[in-house]
């Protein structure tokens, strides 16, 4: 079976943050890796060359397939900054809540940090940490 590409690596995070370009950007992610930090009592590690990921956790699928994954995380992409967010109970309550956003499967995506409701975000960050713990143990 394939390895995962993506796995927590010993690259810095303060380097991966003060290397984004847009300056807006940049202080968007350093305040995002600070709420993220906060709301889940986990320092920020890097995940490959660009998830900041928070925590970790073992999965394993009915097909075998198993590995490492962060709890959470977020990454600056060329629009947005996706955060990575697993559903939960509730969460689609949170998110008519949090402001200018798009959903997908599982990224969240912001184009800048206020256009969002900071409490809400956090809110999801938390409740995506604790299904993810509820999951996975």
């Amino acid at each position: 079976m394939a390895e995962n590409k993506t796995k927590a690596t010993q690259a810095s995070v303060e380097s991966y943050v003060s290397s984004i370009e847009d300056e807006a950007r940049r202080n968007d992610c350093a305040a995002l890796a600070e709420l993220m930090t906060k709301a889940t009592n986990q320092p920020p590690t890097m995940w490959g060359t660009s998830i900041v990921g928070f925590g970790t956790y073992h999965y394993k699928y009915d097909s075998g397939r198993e590995g490492d994954s962060c709890l959470t995380g977020f990454s600056s992409r060329k629009g947005d900054i996706s955060v990575y967010l697993t559903s939960f109970p509730g969460q689609a309550e949170l998110l008519a809540k949090l402001g200018k956003h798009k959903m997908g499967k599982a990224c969240l995506y912001i184009r800048k940090l206020s256009d969002v409701d900071l409490t809400i975000l956090e809110q999801l960050i938390v409740g995506c940490v604790a299904e993810q713990k509820h999951r996975y143990g």
